[in-house]
């Protein structure tokens, strides 16, 4: 692997975020990019100033949708220390994407290292009002030029930083969901499990008609039986019944996300009853009628915790906890939130600090 290389360039005017950040819309002056062929293997990693990338018509990913990407965190505490969220599971999902894609393994160790020095350079970016943080993109893409249904020979790796505010207009407020039958997302020994746009393709007619409907996303059914929670198009979803928590067993269609296999593990931590099992619609109906539906709620990087108000299936539309976030719920939320930013111990080695002197330009 070649050393990491820079190239900066300083800013003259001083940093002003907006008050209402959204998300995704607002990129900060630097990125990380690098390089790969069959001869070289990764090489040429550079963090430099922002610019357009040049993109041949013929690109592969183009045409055959052979791109990946991740998402993920980093924070500011209330004394400065920078921090980043489970980097490495992220990576991890990041190669395992890239095996179901055909793209070359990335060095996990050389990609944090590059990702930590980046995080520094930019790090006056970082939000620090509650429910606000550094959204960190990884994205690797095909880069030959050549029509021709094959995996690419050359890649790209650029990593971009957004400060973003809450995913959902509505913040931790609990949302409106849609249960969608009308469409599938994916199936199982597809590409449900990884993070590639065409799964996100794939979900926008869905979520576009939901919106115009009232709702927040959708909650998709399994593929093969059209009966069997499986994600929020945005998030993993978790239901709480009266003696369980409950979230849908990977099984190759749902994404494992990062924020799922942490929620899983605070909850085993607090002595709950919390299992990994397949969760039919009907289940959740009859557990509405008779009282024993608690609350649902989704998990993920964006929108970390998020309560679900209000379930949609067919001509039922079920109040979840009265439209109020559920005690667990918000005790996950709070638990996240206090983790990202040191305010409790890390006792899981979840999060990476990131130290400014390691940066040598």
């Amino acid at each position: 692997m070649d050393k990491l290389q820079y190239s900066i360039k300083k800013r003259t005017t001083k940093i002003e975020l907006p008050a209402e950040l959204g998300f995704g819309r607002l990129f900060t002056d630097h990125f990380f990019e690098m390089d790969y062929s069959p001869e070289k293997g990764w090489h040429n990693p550079i963090i430099r100033h922002i610019e357009n990338l040049s993109i041949h018509p013929g690109s592969m990913f183009i045409h055959y949708g052979q791109a990946i990407f991740e998402g993920l965190k980093a924070f500011k505490s209330a004394d400065g220390r920078v921090t980043i969220f489970r980097p490495k599971a992220h990576f991890q999902r990041l190669n395992n994407s890239a095996k179901r894609i055909c793209i070359p393994q990335v060095d996990e160790d050389f990609l944090l290292h590059a990702l930590t020095e980046l995080v520094s350079i930019e790090s006056d970016w970082i939000p620090t009002n509650p429910g606000e943080s550094l959204y960190i993109r990884p994205v690797i893409y095909g880069m030959d030029s050549s029509l021709g249904v094959k995996p690419s020979a050359s890649y790209k790796l650029f990593i971009l930083l957004s400060p973003v505010g809450a995913y959902y207009p509505e913040g931790f407020k609990p949302i409106k969901i849609l249960v969608q039958d009308d469409y599938v997302r994916a199936v199982r020994k597809g590409l449900g499990e990884c993070k590639t746009p065409a799964n996100y393709a794939a979900s926008l007619l869905a979520a576009t008609e939901a919106k115009a409907k009232g709702f927040t996303q959708v909650l998709w059914l399994d593929g093969v039986e059209q009966k069997y929670l499986e994600e929020v198009g945005t998030m993993n979803i978790f239901v709480e019944f009266k003696n369980e928590i409950a979230t849908p067993k990977l099984n190759g269609s749902i994404l494992p996300g990062v924020t799922r296999r942490s929620v899983i593990q605070l909850l085993k931590d607090k002595g709950l009853n919390v299992t990994e099992r397949a969760i039919s619609i009907d289940e959740v109906v009859s557990a509405y009628k008779d009282g024993t539906l608690v609350s649902l709620f989704g998990t993920g990087t964006a929108a970390v915790i998020s309560p679900v108000g209000w379930l949609t299936y067919k001509n039922l539309e079920m109040v979840i906890n009265n439209g109020e976030p559920s005690k667990i719920a918000q005790e996950l939320f709070d638990q996240l939130n206090s983790l990202h930013t040191l305010k409790v111990e890390d006792k899981y080695e979840w999060v990476v600090q990131v130290n400014k002197e390691e940066v040598e330009i």
